[in-house]
């Protein structure tokens, strides 16, 4: 050791370990760091492969997509690479959208890509080999996912496993399995051989949800978009486990939810602060119809000051849906793509400008490969994604006519606020929303001597004049191949019908997927044990559906705007 002002020829034998710890300390705070990091301050772009490829996608043909994404969409922030729906699911005769018995599932329920179509996965059953590529393109790597636990998991009972023994999740001194947690009544009403609601409110649904949502950031999943979960098919407690169980992950993914089948403000209210990106519409195709309605519903949500809400680390966008230009395939088919987009040039730049000015997520539809450059122009104009990026307080000026006239070539109000379509019931439309509107309130029983009760509601028409609107109350008979116990809290359920309807119950959802501009028929199905059919009377008045836990409210269709779905009786 040196004498004097001289720095010691060794440390201290504590200096090392202080540096040990700073550095310890250091990385810490940096996965800190990442993992709350504001990652979505901007509307996400992207590639979704649903409009090209519908399920069928294969490993190279979404490989190849990518690479024309990083080559030429990534320099102007088209990042995400999402492949769609049904990835688990082998491409076989018999295969289709709500098959059953198709799917790939492990050992603890979870699904797995299909082995035929995307060959890499068969090294750890998952999409780390697909990720890693992506990654390594500078893009990030997005799947499809329906909401809960698959019906072959609850079949098959599967175990539940819980990712902090590597074992059968144990709680109360049991062991838990799929069929504890799927709830059997509560399908997917557009895919009911294929899905169900998990329940969220016992440990074991915790633990499946973990390792799931676990499992796809072990593969380096940074996107996920999340079916049958919103809209109609709204299930609030599984949109908020999942984001918690994000927020859990040292590093983001990004949440988006689907469908938006007529979502308005008051339905997204209690939601967007837990996703990133949320449809508003239904599924949006290549026709001006479907186009068209996205005006209405994007002037609703830019008047609510959602565009860029606070969000699941970071912010919310209302999503209009992809952007389907280019060579494309049609709804739900067994096949790629194989024509041109329907849309004129000029639908198209209008469409693109729309969406631009809502500051959506812009996602395209079309198959890469066979960019055009009129549709690459579209898609890059410099103008429109600044607009996207960086435009602030949007919103429609209401002084623009609502109608198409012989001194207005063209107007905002493209089609009537939340369309509705007249009836021959008295213009009177049932609706769901929040429970705490108070025009959720005011249902009561008239009872029927000797028949059936009713339940009724008090509608004042514009006039005036006070009416009562009424619809049958039965109750439900449970088939006798339906596995379901009569638990007590379901004797206070019961189904709605139309009395000149045999047979025929009110459902608070679609049995299969809308576009964003079919027409909101009476939706009246085979009377069944179901939660989209269920209903229950609470000592508030509220008439509540067992299926999303939304509220009914009657009104007249003029007045239906106000209203988040809308369901004709």
């Amino acid at each position: 050791m040196e004498l004097g002002l001289g720095a010691p020829t060794s440390p201290p034998p504590w200096r090392g370990h202080l540096l040990f710890r700073a550095l310890v300390i250091f990385l810490c705070l940096w996965v800190t760091s990442e993992a709350n990091e504001q990652h979505v301050e901007l509307p996400p772009r992207g590639w979704n492969s649903y409009d090209s490829f519908s399920w069928t996608v294969d490993e190279n043909a979404y490989l190849q997509n990518a690479k024309i994404l990083a080559e030429k969409l990534l320099p102007h922030g088209y990042q995400y690479a999402v492949i769609d729906y049904l990835w688990y699911r082998r491409y076989v005769d018999g295969a289709y959208t709500d098959s059953y018995g198709f799917d790939n599932i492990d050992e603890w329920g979870r699904p797995f890509p299909d082995l035929q179509r995307f060959p890499s996965s068969k090294y750890d059953k998952g999409f780390s080999q697909i990720a890693n590529k992506v990654h390594e393109m500078g893009l990030k790597f997005g799947i499809h996912l329906m909401k809960g636990i698959s019906t072959q998991a609850v079949n098959a009972n599967t175990p539940i496993l819980d990712i902090e023994t590597g074992k059968p999740y144990v709680e109360n001194g049991r062991q838990w399995a799929a069929h504890d947690i799927g709830l059997t009544h509560k399908t997917c009403a557009w895919m009911p051989h294929g899905f169900m609601s998990v329940n969220t409110d016992i440990g074991a649904g915790w633990a499946f949800l973990r390792s799931l949502y676990r499992q796809y950031a072990d593969w380096g999943v940074d996107f996920v978009k999340v079916d049958c979960i919103f809209g109609t098919d709204y299930s609030p407690e599984e949109v908020i486990t999942i984001s918690q169980l994000l927020r859990e992950l040292d590093r983001p993914i990004v949440l988006s939810i689907s469908p938006g089948t007529e979502v308005t403000v008051p339905l997204a209210e209690n939601i967007s602060e837990h996703v990133n990106m949320y449809r508003i519409t239904g599924d949006d195709w290549d026709n001006w119809k479907d186009v068209s309605t996205h005006f209405t519903v994007t002037s609703a949500f830019a008047a609510a000051n959602k565009i860029g809400a606070t969000g699941l680390r970071g912010k919310s966008w209302p999503d209009l849906d992809m952007l389907p230009f280019g060579w494309l395939t049609d709804p739900g088919v067994n096949q790629g793509p194989h024509r041109p987009c329907n849309l004129t040039f000029d639908e198209q730049k209008a469409q693109m400008t729309l969406w631009s000015m809502a500051k959506s997520p812009l996602i395209y539809g079309g198959d890469l490969r066979h960019l055009d450059n009129s549709t690459f122009s579209i898609m890059t104009n410099p103008t429109l994604l600044k607009i996207n990026y960086y435009s602030k307080n949007n919103m429609e000026f209401h002084y623009v006519s609502g109608e198409t006239t012989s001194n207005t070539r063209h107007s905002g109000h493209l089609s009537p606020r939340y369309p509705v379509n007249p009836t021959k019931h008295d213009g009177m439309v049932v609706g769901l929303t929040s429970c705490t509107n108070d025009q959720a309130n005011g249902w009561f029983v008239f009872p029927q001597d000797g028949k059936s009760d009713h339940i009724c509601r008090i509608y004042e028409t514009e006039n005036g004049k006070n009416v009562s609107f009424c619809l049958g109350k039965t109750k439900p008979l449970l088939a006798s191949d339906d596995d379901i116990m009569e638990k007590e809290e379901d004797q206070t359920k019961f189904h709605l019908a139309v009395a000149d309807i045999n047979d025929s119950c009110l459902d608070a959802s679609a049995s299969r997927r809308r576009t964003a501009s079919e027409v909101k028929l009476l939706m009246f199905s085979r009377c069944k044990w179901h939660a989209r059919q269920m209903w229950e009377l609470n000592d508030k008045g509220n008439l509540v559906s067992s299926y999303s836990r939304l509220c009914a409210t009657v009104e007249s269709s003029k007045e239906a705007g106000n209203h988040d779905i809308i369901l004709f009786v």
